[in-house]
């Protein structure tokens, strides 16, 4: 919903009151680089055969085109590196993620750059970030077989090294006025708590 969706504008709030509740927040202020990737006005192409191909060709393999999109995969890892925090405003469509997000997992999964395989299984590269996701849905989920969303970022994230993450649900939405204040006024709250 663009300037009106209510998953980007609690992220933003969220991410204005953390950097307001640090111990020093003149500094914090200077000092905080805040990246914003917005996927529903800059959204990013799906995995195909192409991508996923010139992903894993070795970079002095690669063609032109294929360093290009390489170049656009690894900018978008460089920001989660460089990021201590991370914040995703998580709207739910139809129980599950948007595709956008779904299409950002996909370009920022890259083994031996944000995870690799070892005799154990897969281990995460992008160690001691926290993440926090401000999801919103016109229903009630949390905690319900609907809620197809936590499961699956909460592995993505822990898959790519991310295992500490907090949940901030924004529930009912669509269920009338009353519904939609009291859910907005105690996502409010929790995120006070989460920020301090």
């Amino acid at each position: 919903h663009g300037a009106g969706s209510q998953s980007s504008q609690l992220a933003h709030r969220f991410i204005e009151t953390l950097v307001r509740t640090d111990d020093n927040a003149d500094a914090a202020l200077e000092s905080a680089r805040v990246v914003v990737r917005d996927l529903a006005s800059q959204p990013l192409p799906h995995l195909t055969a192409e991508r996923f191909a010139a992903l894993v060709t070795a970079p002095e393999q690669r063609t032109a085109d294929q360093a290009r999109i390489a170049s656009e995969s690894d900018t978008l890892v460089a920001e989660l590196a460089a990021a201590d925090v991370i914040v995703i405003g998580l709207p739910m469509y139809n129980f599950g993620v948007p595709s956008t997000l779904k299409a950002y997992f996909d370009h920022v999964a890259r083994a031996g750059v944000t995870f690799r395989y070892t005799a154990s299984g897969p281990e995460g590269l992008l160690r001691g970030k926290r993440a926090f996701i401000v999801a919103t849905r016109g229903g009630k989920h949390a905690g319900t077989p609907s809620d197809l969303q936590s499961a699956y970022v909460r592995q993505f994230l822990g898959f790519i090294g991310i295992t500490d993450v907090e949940f901030i649900y924004v529930e009912g939405l669509a269920l009338g006025e009353e519904s939609r204040t009291a859910a907005i006024a105690e996502a409010g709250k929790r995120i006070e708590q989460l920020a301090a």
